[in-house]
């Protein structure tokens, strides 16, 4: 029996135009009167996610969202951080050493703030700003090492075949440091080692009493794969990879077909 619903926002919950179909909203609310507990998964800050968590219209008691990427489990009674897992002092260095090899812009999330590193952000970097709503600020090294600053994770970004020499040069070696991973053809991300939404989700999944068999995942992309992986039951949106549908238990519609409310209701509603 699902308890718990793990779900990926962008390309899963949410549509094509960034919006949230009606049907996933209906059937969402149905399996939490269910008696289901339902945690947004997301690679998106807190700032990208507050607005469609009001637009589901969720209590916020007791509740909780995993963001960052799995860096990052808050509250959403008064969006308190409960647990973390940050980047170094000496990881960030790191990466602005690798950031000056490369044309990809080198960004940074702290706990409200979508940052760019010693340089003005790009038109790229402004547009995906923009679709966590919110404006990039640019910063100093010194400051990106401020020690009373939580930095989650970093991100460059570059048009796809530039991304594409960025990581043919530097994915394995910030593989071999970082949790690493090429969520978007314009984005490569780095959080601490060990850290995917898998991890955050394994710890409020124990938090909250919960098994692993008793959590359905519902993702897209290739940083949902821990995540499918770790519940009983992973399941891809049609809009996925085919490498991703692979490692699945099933494969639904897609985001623009209403592919969460379809898995919804043949594994939650109508069991």
């Amino acid at each position: 029996m699902i308890k718990l619903l793990a779900l990926d926002m962008d390309g899963t919950l949410l549509d094509n135009q960034k919006e949230i179909p009606q049907a996933h909203i209906a059937a969402i609310h149905q399996a939490i009167k269910a008696g289901v507990k339902l945690v947004l998964c997301t690679g998106r800050p807190l700032v990208g996610v507050k607005p469609y968590y009001e637009k589901l219209s969720l209590t916020q008691e007791n509740e909780y969202v995993i963001v960052d990427n799995g860096c990052a489990i808050h509250q959403t009674e008064d969006w308190k951080l409960v647990n973390w897992r940050q980047l170094s002092k000496e990881d960030i260095i790191f990466l602005d050493q690798i950031s000056k090899q490369t044309p990809a812009q080198y960004t940074l999330f702290d706990e409200e703030r979508y940052l760019v590193v010693d340089e003005e952000p790009n038109n790229l970097v402004t547009y995906d700003a923009s679709l966590v709503f919110t404006t990039p600020t640019q910063i100093s090294l010194e400051e990106a090492l401020h020690p009373d600053t939580i930095m989650f994770q970093a991100m460059f970004l570059a048009q796809p075949e530039e991304l594409d020499s960025f990581e043919d040069q530097f994915g394995d070696v910030l593989s071999q440091r970082f949790s690493a991973v090429r969520s978007q053809p314009v984005i490569f991300e780095t959080m601490p080692k060990g850290t995917t939404k898998a991890t955050a989700l394994k710890e409020l999944t124990e938090k909250l009493g919960f098994l692993p068999e008793e959590v359905m995942a519902i993702g897209d992309a290739n940083n949902d794969i821990e995540m499918l992986e770790f519940a009983g039951l992973g399941v891809a949106m049609g809009n996925s990879s085919n490498y991703v549908k692979k490692l699945a238990n099933y494969v639904t519609d897609t985001n623009d077909a209403n592919g969460v409310a379809a898995a919804i209701e043949k594994f939650i509603l109508n069991q």
